[in-house]
């Protein structure tokens, strides 16, 4: 219950005052809730750092930290302002590159599988997309309450952006894409247990399977995307190629025995773009938990 009513705090704060007091605001807290109660973080997202970046120094990694926690109050304040977004303030604060590329890949009529990252503002990019009229939807982890699984929804929803739960996402997600919609998925972290096992950032580490299980049995298009948070606090979304990644056939029982080689080649392609967007914009990637157990 108290983290609905900070968030509930949090967010009339932000509706109601200046954008720049309320990122500084929030950093202010941040800062003090790191200092104070949040050894166990710093530990992790300094620990992550140092395996990303094994060359920095002490001190660069510490900056690098510091901005992340930064920019992470500041990614909580723009969610909490998803009510005031509109196409008009899209066009003022959001340079959007590429997006052609989901028209190209909608017009197969087979869907499209979004992959991106906890990296910079992934909620803001999925609204994005559905206040410019594109059929999408996230899958989410639910939260344990369900007061904040409803906050959380509700700012997703009321601006276009539909939610999937994690627990009983694949048959959502296969009939959404049969029905041409875009289903966004953040593949940096595997919520289920029953992911596998790969290089990320350099080291083995468990990662989701969900793209490549939908791209096998749709043959929805992948496509990257990530919004970025610019140095003045504009945004960029970036828009990637589609990901070509499995070889066309016609015979159904030959593609199920590939299945498996399928998902580990698949797996592989897609973080590698992660990866790219991690090690180029560490201070925006958020992940609060010791990556690797080594």
């Amino acid at each position: 219950m108290i983290d609905y009513i900070l968030y509930q705090i949090g967010q009339f704060l932000a509706l109601h005052l200046p954008l720049r007091f309320s990122y500084a605001i929030a950093i202010f807290f941040s800062s003090l809730r790191a200092n104070l109660f949040g050894s166990k973080d710093r530990k992790a997202v300094t620990g992550n750092l140092k395996a990303i970046f094994p060359e920095k120094s002490p001190g660069e990694i510490e900056k690098i930290r510091r901005c992340m926690f930064s920019n992470f109050a500041k990614y909580l304040v723009d969610f909490f302002r998803f009510p005031l977004l509109n196409k008009e303030v899209i066009k003022r604060t959001i340079d959007i590159k590429n997006i052609g590329y989901f028209d190209e890949a909608l017009s197969k009529g087979k869907g499209v599988i979004l992959i991106t990252a906890h990296l910079g503002n992934w909620e803001l990019g999925g609204v994005l997309l559905g206040l410019l009229g594109y059929p999408i939807l996230a899958v989410a982890l639910p939260h344990k309450h369900k007061k904040v699984d409803d906050f959380f929804n509700t700012q997703r929803k009321n601006k276009g952006m539909g939610v999937i739960p994690l627990g009983r996402a694949l048959p959502q997600c296969i009939r959404r894409l049969n029905n041409n919609e875009i289903i966004a998925l953040v593949i940096d972290r595997d919520f289920t247990d029953k992911g596998l096992l790969l290089e990320f950032l350099g080291r083995k580490t468990i990662i989701p399977l969900g793209a490549a299980v939908l791209g096998l049995k749709t043959d929805a298009t992948i496509v990257p995307a990530f919004l970025l948070r610019n140095p003045d606090d504009t945004f960029t979304f970036v828009v990637e190629k589609p990901v070509e990644t499995f070889q066309p056939t016609t015979d159904t029982g030959a593609r199920k025995k590939l299945s498996n080689e399928y998902l580990m080649s698949a797996m592989a392609r897609y973080i590698t773009i992660v990866e790219e967007y991690i090690k180029k914009y560490p201070e925006q990637w958020f992940m609060f938990r010791q990556y690797w157990k080594d």
